[in-house]
């Protein structure tokens, strides 16, 4: 069956089209993206602005056209941080809905981890053993951790790169002080919950899902395309760097987009922090991760026969 997943974020609104079948790998038929960055459209009182809402309605009913042009027999639609942690959360979801059509889930912050983990173990198989997953989306950072395909550990955490650019790096070139401060708040956070990983135990592979890990890892890691790999030790050498430069310097950057530019610096901060934290010296790049969870369960609860 072909099924469209649409995940409302807080950079971007993304439908994935897929050819999917019980007990066969999710294949890729189309991809639909607009750039919202909803994170970044917030108001003082931490609502989502009339200018974002209408945005937000117009890349659904577009998303909608093109699942519609491609066959789409089903469309699985969520949303994550930005929508989940908006003041007025449930009346822009009245609006999608009355406006759409949409009935739009609001995934909490454990589900994302939880089906991004699942995405992972799926791709890496049981001989991964046991994995340590890190994500960091727009609006936050998920990890888990786990031997079975269901984590033992997953949290979320309030560091998206595009959260933390808005609040915390607002300056195109932010001062040293501005970047010690911001790099204390992230360990700070991530240092609460790295006890309750430890005693779960220590994984046999550590891997970075998402966009930020992915354009870090383009130039600053190692190994092919199709198994890319990113070092403390590399990101502890570039992040004074993108610190020096301004978000169009970034952007020159290999696979590094303009719209995605200002927030990097924020992205590699929490990627060092987590790293150094856990302590793990080298991630490996997994190209499935939330959306590809979404498929997955629900292909996993499909009548069979």
């Amino acid at each position: 069956m072909r099924l469209g997943v649409l995940d409302v974020g807080s950079n971007t609104v993304h439908l994935l089209v897929v050819d999917a079948h019980q007990g066969a790998r999710p294949l890729p038929a189309h991809s639909h993206k607009a750039e919202l960055r909803l994170a970044e459209l917030l108001d003082d009182s931490g609502a989502i602005g009339d200018e974002g809402v209408e945005r937000l309605v117009r890349v659904i009913r577009e998303a909608l056209e093109a699942a519609e042009d491609k066959g789409v027999e089903e469309v699985l639609p969520f949303a994550t941080s930005a929508v989940r942690e908006a003041a007025n959360a449930d009346a822009v979801l009245a609006r999608v809905r009355e406006e759409t059509g949409v009935a739009l889930p609001v995934l909490s912050g454990e589900a994302e981890a939880r089906l991004t983990f699942l995405a992972v173990r799926r791709w890496f198989g049981w001989s991964a053993g046991r994995l340590l997953v890190l994500d960091i989306g727009g609006g936050s950072l998920e990890i888990a951790y786990g031997m079975d395909e269901d984590p033992d550990v997953a949290v979320s955490l309030p560091l998206g790169a595009g959260r933390l650019t808005a609040a915390l790096l607002p300056d195109e070139l932010p001062g040293p002080e501005d970047v010690r401060a911001l790099r204390r708040h992230i360990r700070t956070e991530i240092a609460r919950v790295v006890g309750g990983f430890s005693r779960a135990g220590s994984p046999d592979r550590a891997v970075a899902t998402s966009k930020t890990f992915k354009q870090l890892a383009r130039f600053a890691g190692d190994g092919p395309r199709d198994r890319r790999t990113l070092s403390r030790k590399s990101l502890a050498e570039w992040v004074p760097r993108l610190a020096a430069m301004t978000p169009q310097q970034r952007a020159a950057l290999p696979g590094v987009p303009a719209g995605r530019a200002p927030q990097l610096l924020a992205g590699a901060l929490v990627a060092e922090a987590a790293m150094d934290l856990f302590g793990v010296d080298e991630t490996e790049l997994c190209p499935w991760a939330l959306r590809e969870g979404v498929i997955l369960r629900r292909l996993d609860h499909l009548p069979t026969g």
